[in-house]
């Protein structure tokens, strides 16, 4: 059998040979899993994609130990995805020069007194366990600046971030011959993204996993595209086939950004309960809320939603909600209550029936993707 073959001007930017690239999907500060570990990475890029770490997660020395474990695997180009918030309000134990790893309860104590006495009063009606984990606050999100410097200094082929504008940190990674990507969900950002220096912008839409904006998919992408020019643009959103890929390319993108699909791999990092409600999930079966980290966020639908909806409070600033939904949902995993746990996932959960190795959704996708353009597309429209 040949092999198959779909170049886009992205695969000559990174060297490689599909235009596709796992998303970089991590938990934002407390989780010890990650969304795209170290395996998922290796699969995707020595199937021809871009694999794309989720380093949101590590903390600084361990990013660093993660990189050189990609390299060590495969000698294919491959990304890392950080978060570069703007402010880190956690108050004064969450400080560079702190403990590097706090009580979550002790962290609970500094939130304001309503949601705190919030938190008290749903594991009291709900018989909730006391859970004690440790809030690392050596992680890449609390220490950015550091994290994007050990990128550099291990050239990683494509540093994205999925939080911020990574433009401050373009002359430096160009200079080791590195390429920096950003994210937008909106055409006023991409604009603002594309005139920062960045090499490549995604383009996400509404319908995506984890943090996300207002605009669909179908009306952001035309918008960012003209928005970003020359910038070239990577879809994100929505794509978890090759129809979703074949859509976003004859829209003007060059490449597609991939996060639930991958999640739902043999190699994704995501818990079981999860995996497990993306193939079991409708195309209704998630929600976006700021219960998880005080941005929205769009999860699997699960009962904390709602319990989070009837609070009548505001979120936190991100990411101090993290330790409310960090506290309660390791109470909630502890006691066996699964109705009110749900990962980070998008709307096109409702087409992912299965859990399979990464390498097949790639090439699966490769495959249908050709045959739309190819075959498929030529016999529907007629000029």
């Amino acid at each position: 059998m040949s092999k198959l073959r779909l170049r886009t001007k992205l695969c000559d930017m990174l060297g490689i040979e599909y235009p596709i690239l796992s998303a970089g999907m991590g938990p934002t500060l407390l989780g010890e899993k990650t969304g795209a570990p170290v395996e998922l990475v290796v699969a995707v890029s020595e199937a021809g994609g871009m694999g794309v770490l989720g380093g949101s997660g590590f903390t600084v020395d361990e990013l660093r130990v993660a990189i050189r474990e990609i390299k060590s695997l495969t000698d294919k180009p491959f990304g890392v995805d950080l978060l570069l918030p703007k402010n880190i309000d956690l108050g004064g134990a969450m400080g560079q020069q702190g403990p590097e790893e706090v009580p979550l309860s002790e962290v609970l104590k500094m939130i304001p007194e309503a949601h705190r006495e919030w938190v008290q009063k749903i594991k009291g009606e709900m018989d909730l366990p006391d859970v004690e984990i440790m809030m690392r606050t050596n992680t890449t999100t609390m220490r950015p600046k550091e994290s994007v410097q050990v990128c550099i200094e291990e050239k990683v082929p494509l540093f994205c971030a999925g939080l911020g504008n990574p433009g401050f940190m373009v002359d430096e990674a160009h200079a080791q011959g590195m390429k920096v990507l950003g994210i937008t969900g909106n055409a006023k950002n991409a604009k603002r993204m594309a005139d920062s220096g960045i090499d490549l912008l995604v383009a996400q839409g509404h319908e995506g996993g984890g943090h996300t904006g207002r605009i669909g998919t179908m009306v952001l992408l035309p918008a960012a595209i003209d928005a970003a020019t020359p910038v070239p643009v990577i879809a994100a959103g929505g794509i978890g086939d090759g129809r979703g890929l074949a859509a976003a390319l004859t829209m003007g993108c060059i490449g597609a950004w991939v996060g639930t699909r991958f999640l739902a791999t043999d190699e994704g990092g995501a818990l079981d309960i999860n995996k497990k409600k993306i193939v079991q999930s409708s195309d209704e079966g998630t929600r976006v809320s700021t219960a998880y980290t005080g941005k929205t966020l769009r999860a699997s639908y699960n009962k904390y939603h709602d319990l989070w909806a009837g609070s009548g409070l505001e979120p936190l600033p991100f990411p101090t909600q993290i330790v409310i939904s960090s506290t309660l949902l390791a109470a909630f995993i502890d006691s066996g209550k699964e109705d009110f746990v749900g990962g980070l996932a998008g709307q096109v959960s409702g087409i992912i029936h299965e859990v399979k190795p990464a390498a097949q959704v790639l090439e699966e996708m490769v495959a249908e993707t050709i045959d739309i353009l190819k075959n498929k597309l030529p016999e529907t429209v007629k000029m």
